[in-house]
């Protein structure tokens, strides 16, 4: 197999996510296993080597001035780039690449990285689903996707939460070498070639403000107790002694939802928590308000991209997969 060099360069910085820089570089290091041929290089505003996440000392090949005739540069994330002020040093030498590479890519939140530097203005991005919300309000010129495993804009690629970083890797090898190569790749390293489903299957429950109206706040209260209820609009407006459509105008100026959206999304929560817990889609189903294990498959697919019996397995216990889950579920957990 003959190819061209491609150069790859990690910006990396202190405090950088070890998995962001080593989940991708490992992808890059395997194609080049089964013929392709990535020169990988690391480099840090100042040239100096930074301490990672996880308290290794990582050595830098030059400072990030001198980065030229690069294919792609990778800006990885790190926890600290949400907690407090992006270092202008960092910012300064993504904007001093200018558009030298071919790709700029941004794992996790290194996207906050692109868009104080500039980069994601008028793009479409995503980040760690954590802190979608964050970008999206920090950073209203960019167009946050918060479910995506990873966007591509107009030859800047940003990922979601860390490991999603190697999903993305592995998209890029594809586009450089075809799917044969990229298939091989993720065999080797025991992954996807595509995840299923978006990053919202990782998520927190709905997390709502406090309503101020005391009827919001009765209504919201209800659902969550007894999410199993039939809470159509007129049942809830009923019980909390408005009429529908004032609740439903006081749902959205309060909650920017409507009762029934506030509803589903409960159902589902409910419904991830009775699945985390390995019991059955039939009880999870009834459980959650859904009815019947039909409707619970078909909204579950539509907000997370995977089904029930899917998530279940992947988020349940980590035994199945392996050695240790070959004995069958866990007293008192049935299945379907």
């Amino acid at each position: 197999m003959t190819t061209q060099t491609r150069r790859v360069v990690f910006l990396v910085f202190d405090g950088v996510k070890m998995l962001d820089v080593a989940g991708p570089a490992e992808v890059f290091a395997e194609a080049n296993a089964l013929g392709a041929d990535y020169a990988l290089s690391y480099a840090s505003p100042s040239g100096a080597p930074v301490l990672t996440s996880i308290g290794t000392r990582l050595p830098v090949d030059a400072p990030a001035s001198e980065v030229t005739d690069v294919d792609t540069v990778v800006v990885a994330g790190g926890d600290g780039l949400v907690a407090a002020p992006i270092p202008e040093a960092l910012v300064g030498a993504v904007r001093g690449l200018g558009d030298r590479p071919r790709r700029l890519v941004s794992i996790c939140t290194g996207s906050f990285v692109l868009a104080a530097a500039g980069v994601l203005a008028g793009r479409r991005a995503t980040t760690h689903w954590r802190h979608a919300p964050l970008l999206a309000r920090a950073h209203p010129d960019v167009r946050v996707e918060s479910d995506a495993l990873f966007v591509e804009d107009r030859g800047v690629f940003t990922s979601a939460g860390v490991s999603a970083g190697i999903d993305l890797a592995l998209a890029l090898v594809e586009g450089d070498h075809g799917p044969d190569l990229a298939r091989d790749v993720a065999r080797n390293l025991v992954m996807f070639m595509q995840r299923p489903g978006g990053q919202s299957q990782f998520s927190d429950p709905l997390r709502l403000r406090s309503p101020r109206a005391p009827a919001v706040r009765a209504a919201v209260e209800l659902v969550a107790a007894q999410p199993a209820l039939d809470h159509s609009t007129g049942s809830l407006a009923a019980a909390v002694g408005l009429s529908p459509r004032h609740l439903a105008r006081l749902f959205a100026a309060e909650l920017g939802i409507s009762p029934a959206r506030l509803v589903e999304r409960t159902r589902l929560d409910h419904a991830k928590v009775l699945l985390d817990a390995g019991h059955s889609i039939t009880v999870t189903a009834r459980a959650a308000g859904f009815g019947s294990t039909e409707t619970l498959r078909r909204v579950f697919v539509a907000r997370f991209g995977v089904a029930p019996s899917q998530y279940r397995a992947r988020f349940s216990t980590t035994h199945t997969g392996g050695q240790l889950g070959r004995t069958g579920l866990s007293a008192g957990k049935s299945r379907d």
